[in-house]
């Protein structure tokens, strides 16, 4: 009994960050940066503003933090793809990212617009490195990820974009619904995979 609870007490940490973070996400998603306060976000997440600072340091890198949450793509989801053809592979991955951008879609919206400070060095890292590890992630469910030529690399951040692109159009401008996303970059990924990618390598 005394090892269980030391170890609870040892994730306590882990889950009041987690805790923080999710309201953050949450508000973040909901107003513009310049409206949301370190103060909001301790107020509602039930912890002291000095704890938010303690996990995050201040206000703009707990929001980088939430960007680079909400795009990037955890190592996780490519490890778990199950094995098959490239075309069950493919609509595995997009099924996933449709998957989660549909149920964080306020948030994952306000996170590729920057919230409102697009143009920011620190933010425009971050996102520049979530589209890394997607892209990286395309070319590791197809066998292509073990030291890509940049040209590769450039091709599959290319594909991410269109993703990212692809999302707005059905999220933010309803111009697409979830079947013809589906379609989309399905279709566009397997026709690189075949036609494209081979160039590069």
């Amino acid at each position: 009994m005394h090892v269980e609870a030391a170890r609870r007490r040892r994730l306590e940490p882990d889950t009041r960050r987690e805790q923080i973070l999710s309201v953050a996400i949450r508000l973040f998603g909901e107003k513009p940066y310049a409206e949301v306060s370190t103060t909001d976000v301790a107020r509602i997440a039930g912890v002291a503003r000095g704890l938010v600072n303690h996990y995050f340091g201040t206000k703009k890198d707990l929001y980088l933090e939430v960007v680079r949450v909400m795009l990037t793509v955890p190592s996780v989801a490519v490890e778990r793809l199950a094995e098959g053809e490239p075309h069950q592979r493919a609509d595995a991955m997009v099924n996933w990212f449709l998957d989660v951008v549909s149920r964080h879609s306020t948030s994952w919206l306000a996170a590729i617009s920057a919230g409102g400070i697009a143009g920011d060095t620190d933010v425009d890292a971050v996102i520049s490195e979530a589209v890394d590890v997607a892209a990286d992630g395309v070319l590791a469910a197809f066998g292509l990820g073990d030291q890509p030529p940049e040209a590769l690399r450039g091709m599959a951040r290319s594909y991410v974009g269109l993703a990212i692109y692809t999302g707005r159009e059905w999220l933010q401008r309803g111009a697409l619904n979830r079947d013809q996303v589906h379609t989309l970059l399905t279709t566009t990924l397997l026709t690189m995979v075949d036609q494209v990618f081979p160039q590069a390598r």
